[in-house]
């Protein structure tokens, strides 16, 4: 009988943030405007990063690749969200499920392995001032991102295909607006305990390499900061990496509150909810920190908007 409910699975529902037919339009006009503001001020960064050789130093090389995954990051969940509503339909084809979990976990990681590795830049900048440029240089600079790249590739593959192994039951109704790891191992019919003992070893040790180098890292540059004599000169040192330490405290404060919280029925779809934090609103936000509080990156925004003002005129 346990045989009878397994099936070939082709395709999957997302059940959305919400079931009610008069929030869906609203719904659709919030992750419209969301992912419009997103993919707009994240390209912005880039483009004036990539026009402005006075950017081209290893902190804005990080920014404009921390910048080009949270618009893949956005771009991996909202579209087909928006298009669901559009067309209102929940229907997501298997081989597009997985698809998306696979773009899902290796953006996701990527975000977080790209901020560890800003942080190993602000530690370097405010500690060692005066090694920085020699420190980071552009051959370093290069293989942290490539490095980044190409093991969260991996990462995501490894649990993709571990994914494709389970056999789902005739429930395929996801109870979240994107596949997400958790939702999808919970309609599996079959063990997954191997995908789980992945999760555990190498999926926490991924993540626990990015916090501690996270932890390590601020633990010295508050320790350095703390050693200047001068109030103004603390300030000064400590405005290089508020934007940082900002975006690290919501990604990884939204992130913990999902994937660390007890798992029950109740809790599903306040996770769904919670996911819009790191997925959408995060990457959202994240331009605005940066070019609000970096002087430079307002500068070099000022200037694309007079070049294409002279242009038009």
């Amino acid at each position: 009988m346990e045989w009878e409910n397994l099936t070939s699975v082709s395709e999957f529902f997302l059940l959305g943030l919400s079931q009610q037919p008069e929030q869906q339009w609203p719904l659709f006009g919030l992750f419209l405007s969301m992912y419009l503001v997103t993919v707009t001020g994240n390209l912005l960064i880039i483009l004036a990063i990539t026009v402005d050789a006075q950017l081209h130093t290893p902190m804005f090389f990080f920014r404009a690749n921390l910048s080009l995954t949270d618009t893949c990051f956005v771009s991996t969940t909202v579209p087909k969200t928006l298009a669901n509503i559009w067309a209102q339909n929940q229907v997501i084809s298997y081989t597009g499920c997985l698809s998306q979990l696979y773009l899902f976990l290796m953006f996701g990681m990527l975000e977080a392995s790209l901020l560890a590795v800003m942080a190993y830049d602000r530690y370097v900048a405010i500690c060692y001032p005066l090694h920085y440029i020699m420190v980071m240089s552009p051959g370093l600079c290069v293989f942290l991102v490539s490095a980044s790249w190409v093991t969260n590739a991996l990462h995501s593959l490894l649990h993709t295909l571990l994914m494709s192994s389970l056999s789902f039951c005739a429930d395929q109704e996801i109870a979240h607006f994107f596949c997400d790891i958790n939702p999808l191992l919970s309609l599996s019919c079959t063990d997954p305990f191997i995908n789980e003992l992945v999760i555990f070893t190498v999926g926490r040790l991924m993540g626990l390499v990015c916090v501690l180098c996270l932890v390590i890292s601020y633990a010295y540059i508050f320790s350095t900061i703390l050693k200047i004599p001068s109030a103004q000169g603390k300030r000064k040192a400590f405005s290089t990496c508020s934007s940082h330490l900002s975006v690290v405290s919501l990604y990884f404060g939204s992130s913990f509150c999902v994937y660390f919280s007890p798992l029950s029925s109740h809790s599903a779809q306040k996770g769904a909810v919670a996911s819009v934090m790191y997925t959408v609103v995060t990457p959202m936000l994240n331009p605005f920190i940066y070019s609000l509080r970096n002087r430079d990156i307002k500068y070099s925004l000022k200037k694309l908007m007079w070049a294409r003002k002279i242009q038009s005129f």
